[in-house]
């Protein structure tokens, strides 16, 4: 037994002596080394994968880059946590080298030229390493795994303060070079010779040339190249002393005349009249850009400290916008769509009153929501609109003006009208609350019936013309009613004036005419005078009472000449305007006059609408309809009796109705001038007949001609009866519901609002024109429903119109930027389109929603290159600073563009040599060529200097 279990203990210990034969121990190794690997693992991993497969495992793009990305991964070593992190670029077909002024390059990049780079850092709040050899430490182990990976990587650590921006580094470049990076910054008390060029050269001699030597005698072959940002002073602080005469205005208690107290950038923009807006342009930064050259001593850089920024090789200019274009938030713009806002909550309140004065009347105050923050404005403030709307008088408005292709498809006013203004008014009233629109409107129809009683022209209305039925009702009334004014005032002075002549005449006919009434005196009486229609005279020109060309016995034209022994019949033809060509009298064989008729009573869409609900309602529509033309037609009929005294109703339908008089076929196809020669020699009377619907017995138009008196247009009856029309209108306004109210109000203000808009000189920015010609097909389709009454307390449209306002807000806002770059660019149209252009993309997706989406930018960082003719235009952005602006500091750098100087320099020097290796033969595509040894680069300005260092060193 004893036997057996030693052979078992010997092949037992005989196993354990292989399997620990074959067995890593890694518990001999340290935790440093564990480290190593796992980054080694790491490193190996993500070099293997490549840019496509880290792409597709989730690599990150940095936002300021188009193609460089990031990828991360958690270590742990000695109970502390790491991150490291790869950045790498999709597209990779370079030596690893980076442009200089590239604007989207990372950080490290641009300090020390590499393209891939590793970082490792301590995830804490500093998130750098504040121990020297724990930064030496990190480094070395990371340096360890690229060599073991055969890595040509650089690898950085942060180090120090978090707001020195400090780094060290390290790069294999082979089996005997090695290059190093380190990057220092000082925030404050830079010291004077480090202000200027020529310190800065001599700081970077001092990395590589002898203490001993003088640094300004000897010759250096550096490469250097410049950058220099430039920012212009804001244009909000070009006006100091008139934003003090401002503010002295309003200490004075006039906070109205404090607005235009000192000049706006907006003040010749059309929304000026309404509010002022923040220039969207906060200013402009200018890069100047010195390509790269050979510098060799120091006097040439105090040479290029002097030099002018025009002698740079480049500007790029890049735009500042203001962070309210982009921001969101509701309340910190003040515009068109911010007040409209208002005016749609107004609508959805207005359904909770009868009649516009219940929501200002003490008896009824209405719900709550109605007493709290609806402040009734003061009458000051009411008198002060009314006077604006009402002080232009009979000035005659411009229709037109602001008008875009696409505004009459919403139904409102013209910009110009009196309601529109009215609507434009009352969004500044009392923050456009439901109360302080229902007093403007009450004392505004207090205003238009002053003017209706007093006969004054109602201002900014036409008094003339045909009723524009695509207006809103409220607009057509208003028209209607200062046409009515007009004829009051027509009616007025007729009587006056016959009053007047009549009283003239009296004693006249006392002293000198002893026949009184029989004497010849009728002669000089008008028909709109001689009330009885009587006329005497043989000797008056036959259309001395009408309104067209005069035409009398006496005329030289031969074909005249037939009427020189003039019948009875022509002494008392009145109204006339004239022969109708060669048409004769069927009866008399005389030449058919026109006469001068009354124009068709002019009507309103709901006139129009009642009239059509009348003929539906009356079965036979034609005879209704002759019905309610027979006014009208009976006019026609008198003026042209009393024009042609001797005419027979079918003399009337030959020229009112010419459909209705049929001919022969002969007489149909015979020239019109021989067919009335021929009728006035062989062919007379022509042969022609009534058309049937004419013929029939009882037709309605040969009654009306049978019972039409001969009388002239100016002695009948108005077909309009302006007094009647007139109180019905302001029946209409007085009693108007608000809800209908506020409907028009709306669509007037959207409408006007936009018009206003419309009126922008932005020069040639083809995406601003399409969008604005978008916004009125948007707010036509959004405010239809509107047009047809057919909305009700609670209604979903009340949202559409909020979101309309939205719409309108950002419109509003692209608007102004592109009002501000043509204004800044007018010598420069190029780059005002070119920056418009990019800055439409990047709002493209803010535009009409209320929100950004995810994948929107966050900043604009378009950047346009100037070209040497344009640098005149951006050079003269930079006005010279004035003697009030005392806080600028004084000019230590140099380089200055019109007393500015530069906010931001930025430096690279760098040395050159070529380097061979015969350990690397295989790679000797990489050694065998000028490699940069030396790398300075420097940014900061006179109070702060940033400096980063790379140099390559053989091991």
């Amino acid at each position: 037994m004893a036997s057996s279990s030693k052979l078992e203990s010997d092949s037992e210990d005989e196993a354990l002596d292989e399997e620990v034969e074959h067995f890593d121990d890694f518990t001999l190794a340290s935790s440093w080394e564990r480290f190593i690997s796992e980054i080694e693992a790491v490193c190996r991993q993500w070099m293997s994968d490549g840019p496509k497969n880290l792409l597709e495992k989730g690599a990150v793009l940095l936002e300021f880059s188009k193609n460089l990305y990031k990828v991360k991964f958690e270590l742990k070593y000695a109970l502390k946590s790491y991150l490291m992190e790869y950045y790498f670029e999709k597209s990779n077909t370079d030596d690893g080298k980076v442009s200089d002024w590239n604007f989207n390059l990372h950080d490290l990049q641009l300090c020390f030229g590499v393209k891939e780079f590793l970082v490792i850092a301590p995830q804490s709040a500093s998130g750098v390493v504040l121990d020297a050899p724990e930064a030496s430490k990190l480094l070395s182990a990371v340096a360890i795994a690229l060599s073991n990976c055969s890595s040509l990587l650089p690898a950085f650590v942060p180090v120090h303060d978090p707001s020195r921006k400090a780094y060290i580094g390290i790069q294999n470049r082979g089996t005997v070079f090695t290059r190093r990076f380190e990057s220092d910054h000082i925030g404050s008390q830079v010291p004077v010779k480090l202000m200027h060029l020529e310190g800065l050269y001599e700081l970077f001699l001092s990395k590589f040339a002898y203490s001993t030597l003088d640094l300004s005698v000897h010759l250096f072959k550096v490469h250097f190249t410049m950058k220099l940002t430039y920012r212009t002073l804001s244009f909000d602080d070009d006006n100091d002393v008139q934003e003090t005469d401002a503010e002295m205005t309003e200490s004075e208690g006039n906070p109205a005349s404090d607005i235009h107290s000192k000049a706006q950038w907006d003040d010749d923009c059309p929304w000026s009249e309404w509010y002022s807006a923040e220039d969207p342009v906060k200013g402009f930064e200018v890069i100047a850009i010195w390509s790269e050259k050979m510098v060799e001593s120091s006097s040439e850089m105090a040479e290029l400290e002097n030099a002018s920024p025009h002698e740079a090789e480049k500007w790029i200019l890049f735009p500042i916008f203001s962070q309210n274009l982009t921001d969101g938030s509701k309340g910190n713009q003040i515009g068109f769509a911010s007040q409209l806002h208002f005016l749609v909550d107004a609508l959805d309140m207005s359904f909770e009153a009868q009649f516009m004065e219940d929501f200002v009347s003490v008896e009824n105050q209405g719900p709550d929501n109605l007493k709290t923050s609806m402040v009734i404005p003061p009458p000051t403030v009411i008198d002060r609109t009314l006077k604006e709307l009402f002080h232009d008088g009979v000035q005659e408005p411009n229709f037109a003006k602001g008008e875009h292709k696409n505004s009459r498809a919403i139904k409102g006013a013209p910009f110009e009208s009196l309601f529109a203004q009215f609507c434009l008014h009352s969004l500044w009233v009392g923050n456009c609350n439901i109360r302080a629109i229902a007093v403007l409107w009450i004392e505004f129809v207090r205003e238009v019936r002053w003017c209706w009683e007093e006969s004054q022209p109602l201002p900014k209305m036409p008094a003339n013309g045909s009723i524009d039925l695509s207006t809103c009702l409220i607009n057509q009334k208003l028209q209607m009613l200062a046409i009515c004014i007009e004829s009051k005032r027509e009616l007025n002075e007729d009587y006056q004036d016959c009053i007047g002549s009549m009283d003239q005449a009296s004693p006249h006919k006392k002293e000198d005419d002893p026949f009184g009434e029989d004497s010849d005196s009728s002669i000089m009486l008008t028909p709109g005078e001689n009330f009885d229609g009587k006329h005497d005279s043989p000797s008056k020109p036959d259309d001395l009472h009408g309104s067209g060309t005069t035409v009398s016995k006496f005329s030289s034209e031969p074909e005249h000449m037939v009427l020189a022994d003039p019948k009875p019949s022509d002494c008392i033809r009145r109204g006339s305007t004239g022969v109708v060509g060669s048409m004769m009298l069927l009866k008399s064989h005389q030449r058919m006059h026109a006469p001068s008729t009354q124009d068709a009573p002019l009507m309103t869409e709901d006139m129009h609408e009642e009239r059509l609900r009348a003929v539906e309602a009356f079965g036979d529509s034609f005879n209704f309809s002759g019905q309610l033309e027979k006014e009208i037609l009976s006019t026609d009929m008198s003026a042209f009796k009393a024009a042609n005294p001797d005419a027979i109703f079918e003399d009337f339908i030959r020229w009112h109705s010419p459909g209705d008089w049929e001919s022969d076929d002969t007489q149909e196809k015979r020239p019109i001038k021989r067919l009335a020669m021929e009728d006035s020699n062989n062919d007379w009377p022509p042969r022609g007949w009534l058309s049937r619907r004419m013929s029939e017995h009882g037709n309605l138009w040969r009654k009306i001609w049978n019972d039409a008196p001969a009388l002239p247009a100016s002695e009948q009856k108005p077909l309009l009866d302006p007094n009647r029309e007139g109180e019905k209108i302001l029946h209409y306004l007085e009693t108007l519901r608000p809800h209908l109210l506020l409907e028009q109000m709306v669509c007037t203000a959207f409408r006007a609002s936009a018009d206003a808009l419309n009126q922008t000189s932005y020069g040639g920015l083809k995406q601003m024109a399409t969008k604005m010609e978008q916004l009125y097909l948007t707010m036509a389709s959004s405010l239809r429903p509107l047009q047809a009454n057919r909305l009700s307390s609670g209604s979903e449209i009340i949202d559409d119109l909020r979101r309309l306002c939205g719409v309108l807000e950002h419109v509003e806002k692209l608007l102004t930027v592109a009002a501000s770059l043509h204004r800044k660019f007018l010598q420069a149209p190029r780059l005002s389109e070119a920056i418009f252009s990019d800055y439409y993309i990047f709002f493209l997706p803010r535009m009409g929603t209320a929100s950004v989406g995810d994948n929107a930018q966050m900043d604009f960082d378009k950047k346009q290159q100037v070209r040497i003719h344009e640098r005149p235009v951006v050079s003269n952005m930079f006005t010279p600073p004035t003697a009030n602006q005392s806080w600028r500091k004084v000019l230590s750098m140099g380089n200055n563009l019109n007393g500015h100087e530069p906010v931001l320099r930025e430096i690279i020097f760098s040395i050159r040599d070529r380097v061979s290796n015969h350990y690397a033969a295989h790679i000797p595509s990489v050694y065998q060529r000028e490699i940069e040894t030396y790398r300075m680069y420097t940014c900061g300005t006179s109070n702060d200097l940033r400096v980063a260092l790379s140099v390559v060193s053989c091991d």
